[in-house]
């Protein structure tokens, strides 16, 4: 027996543990806490449909059980995902509303060659290479060309054959893998089939009118009057109807998912003014058609073929950090088809650029240094840490069968909040003061020692509370407070065995020098299984429980398996240092003048009966 090295090693675990706590994060001692009791942020989904009918609810089911997956993948502790008509109420702790509309990405994912892009102007400045404007044919729902900066009438598409660039191509983003030199061509692949839905495609949108090929006049075409209850795209909605969403989604097709080329220079040219305003067509873009779209930090404006790959080919995402570019990168592992799509591609297009799109948006546009065989590939561009897993997160677990969007973010007050913590608290400390009077009446100078490895053992889980919240976002609810304290009971029980070992031993004639570790030999097999049961059923709540109730089977499974640390590196070497006392030893400190007495009388009755 070497009790120091048990010590010493629980006290190298319980430093380590709050070194973390104080040198990384935000070196605050303080758990994070949940909606019950530091309050929240709820935000309202309002699903939408392509084609304006309501939602199904197995669609809505659906889309509740993806969201609630991308919480788990996050580690947001004590979150709730509820549907409520045709919207999901998704409420977080915290004050932080981003997170929360995060959850609600339809995470449409896309694969689409880049034919063109441009940096967004600023205000006033004309795009690298344009023409002075001279007005342009209108669109249904959209006023006439007049205006539009850098469009000249009856221009080509830029780069087309016979005409100069009108758009600066823009800087390409870092490559996606190091260069390969004389790597065959090879032919480029088919489109895949759009997504599933769950909902009735939308009708075909009327075609537009084709621009004349000659130029137009230089004085301004007059706007067309706008369809009644159909605002133009871009423009805020007023009547709110589900019909007029769907002619505004339409809108956005005809005009930035055109085939026609002059449509796309017009499409180019207005979606750079609107880079910033929300996106009618996020989520509904048809992957066959081309696409006219902006870059998610809204500084670039693209014009994207037709999708060669979507998200239902993905077979993996984790992000994590580059040692080489020193970037925050999200990787990507394609399966089926989609792996020898990818490598074909790859191989016959090096040196262009391909853009990711998330939902109708380019989150990134690196440029094709070599093929990529093998299916995995990495997508890089402006992440962080935080932004890299979101992604990751959404992709991993798939696309929504809706399209949302946030009609309101509120923060929501604590329900039991400061009062019920510290009644919570309270009761803790009146648990733990009734065991402590207990142990100090019954086991004396003994119960002195249950009361140090109750307080290593609450120090150990705060310090642990605190670093998962950092870590991996657990919020400490009133319902994992009810498993702390209840903690304390299963802790007090390993000491009672214990300590009930020690006194059957010296009721047998042992001394209690002698008694500790043969006493400690029979308690340990009982405190196991004691202690694996209550974690067997703790973790069995976890997994099936709701709510709430999973920080509650949390925390009280925490505090079985640090009551069996605690009892094995704390409290036994304690005890058994103890032991070697002499002044311990005597019955008046022990408490177990009782059992040494019944010991004594034993022995003697033993010992008449053997003279007789």
């Amino acid at each position: 027996m070497h009790p120091y090295r048990y010590l010493t090693l629980f006290l190298v675990l319980l430093i380590g543990a709050y070194l973390l706590v104080f040198l990384t994060g935000n070196k605050q001692p303080e758990p994070k806490l949940g909606i019950d009791l530091q309050g929240g942020t709820r935000v309202t989904l309002t699903a939408r449909t392509p084609d304006g009918s309501p939602p199904t609810r197995d669609a809505l089911m659906q889309a509740q059980q993806i969201i609630g997956d991308r919480v788990n993948g996050l580690g947001v502790s004590g979150s709730e995902v509820v549907i409520d008509g045709d919207n999901l109420v998704i409420t977080v702790p915290g004050n932080d509303s981003s997170e929360a509309r995060n959850l609600g990405q339809t995470a449409r994912l896309y694969v689409r060659p880049v034919i063109q892009g441009f940096p967004v102007p600023a205000e006033g400045e004309q795009p690298a290479g344009a023409q002075p404007p001279q007005g342009a044919p209108g669109l249904p729902g959209l006023p006439g060309g007049a205006g539009l900066p850098g469009l000249p009438g009856g221009a080509g598409l830029p780069g087309a054959p016979g005409q100069p660039p009108l758009i600066a191509p823009a800087e390409p983003e870092a490559p996606i893998v190091a260069p390969t030199p004389g790597q065959p061509p090879r032919p480029a692949p088919a489109s895949p089939a759009p997504q599933p839905r769950p909902f009735p495609e939308e009708p075909a949108p009327s075609p537009s009118p084709a621009p004349p090929s000659t130029p137009a006049p230089s004085s301004p075409a007059p706007s067309p009057a706008p369809t009644s209850g159909t605002p133009p795209p871009g423009q805020p909605n007023t009547g709110n109807t589900r019909a007029d969403l769907a002619q505004r989604i339409s809108d956005e097709k005809a005009l930035r998912q055109s085939t026609d080329q002059q449509i796309q220079l017009l499409a180019l040219q207005f979606q750079a003014t609107r880079c910033g305003d929300e996106d009618v067509l996020a989520g509904n873009d048809d992957p066959n058609l081309p696409l006219v779209t902006c870059s998610q930090d809204h500084k670039t404006v693209y014009l994207l073929d037709k999708s060669i790959i979507n998200g239902e080919q993905i077979a993996n995402a984790t992000s994590g950090l580059d040692s080489q570019r020193g970037e925050y990168v999200v990787d990507l592992e394609f399966k089926g088809d989609a792996t020898t799509i990818w490598a074909d591609f790859t191989a016959a297009n090096v040196g262009t650029q391909t853009a990711f799109t998330l939902d109708s948006e380019v989150v990134s546009a690196p440029q094709i240094n070599e093929a990529i065989p093998g299916g995995r590939t990495q997508i890089t561009g402006s992440f962080n840490a935080d932004s890299a897993r979101e992604l990751a997160n959404v992709l991993k677990y798939g696309s929504l069968p809706l399209s949302f969007e946030s009609s309101e973010a509120e923060t929501v007050s604590a329900t039991l909040g400061l009062t019920s913590l510290r009644a919570g608290l309270i009761a803790g400390a009146v648990g733990l003061a009734l065991v402590l009077v207990y142990a100090l009446v019954y086991y004396r100078v003994l119960g002195v020692l249950t009361a140090l490895s109750l307080v290593a053992s609450g120090a150990m889980v705060f310090a642990i509370l605190v670093l998962l919240g950092r870590y991996i976002n657990y919020t400490l609810d009133l319902a994992g407070i009810a498993g702390l304290i209840i903690g304390i009971g299963t802790t007090a029980d390993s000491f009672v065995v214990f300590f009930e070992r020690i006194k059957d031993e010296i009721r047998e004639g042992r001394s209690f020098r002698s008694a500790v570790p043969r006493g400690w030999a029979r308690a340990r097999k009982t405190i196991l299984s004691g202690n694996a049961v209550s974690f067997i059923a703790a973790a069995v709540l976890y997994v099936l429980a709701v709510g709430q109730v999973k920080g509650f089977a949390f925390t009280l499974g925490l505090t079985t398996i640090l009551d069996v640390v605690v009892v094995f590196l704390v409290t036994w070497p304690l005890v058994y240092l103890g032991s070697k006392t002499t002044w311990l030893s005597k019955a008046k400190y022990n408490g177990l003048g009782a059992v040494q007495q019944i010991a004594r009388e034993r022995r003697a009755a033993a010992a008449t009966a053997g003279v007789k």
